[in-house]
């Protein structure tokens, strides 16, 4: 289990990386999180690489668009 600073750490990349992305697209942003959160799970944590994760993990996120 992550402890608070880490989880809002977490939450904010996600929010950062997701900025444009709509609230509804939830298959995306689920698919971000996770990824951010493996990264943060397997040691990663600098918040320069946990972004880099994210916006990876959001060019090949599942969309409802594609």
């Amino acid at each position: 289990m992550l402890d608070a600073d880490t989880t809002a750490l977490l939450r904010a990349v996600l929010d950062e990386v997701c900025e444009n992305v709509s609230r509804y697209e939830t298959m995306a942003r689920t698919h971000v999180a996770s990824k951010i959160l493996e990264a943060a799970r397997s040691g990663e944590t600098s918040v320069a690489n946990l972004r880099q994760v994210g916006r990876k993990a959001l060019s090949d996120a599942p969309t409802m668009w594609r």
